[in-house]
């Protein structure tokens, strides 16, 4: 038996457009993602090695499936600038059923 492909959120943080544009990209067109949004620059506080950080990020919501999930994964961390890419999944327990529908068609290669 198959187990069914659950519509998924990743967000990651990228340092600049351009890295979040060429990750985005990729993974649309590898089929990893139906859909990234890159979201307006944010500023994120965190620690860091001993030390409070403040950065300005690009933040990504990318659309994705429970199957593509752990592709998904390694596809960021090897394009990802960060020693530690912000990676967080979070399952869609609803939403339009055709959206959530054509999702897990365009992550269905």
């Amino acid at each position: 038996m198959t187990t069914p492909a659950t519509p998924i959120l990743v967000l990651t943080n990228l340092p600049d457009t351009a890295s979040a544009e060429k990750l985005a990209s990729y993974l649309v067109e590898e089929r990893l993602a139906a859909c990234v949004n890159i979201m307006a620059p944010c500023t994120s506080i965190y620690q860091w090695q001993g030390k409070v950080e403040r950065t300005t990020e690009i933040s990504l919501f990318i659309k994705s499936t429970s199957l593509q999930y752990d592709a998904l994964e390694r596809a960021i961390r090897q394009q990802h600038p960060y020693e530690l890419p912000e990676i967080i999944h979070v399952s869609i327990d609803g939403g339009l059923a055709e959206y959530l529908a054509w999702l897990v068609k365009e992550t269905s290669a």
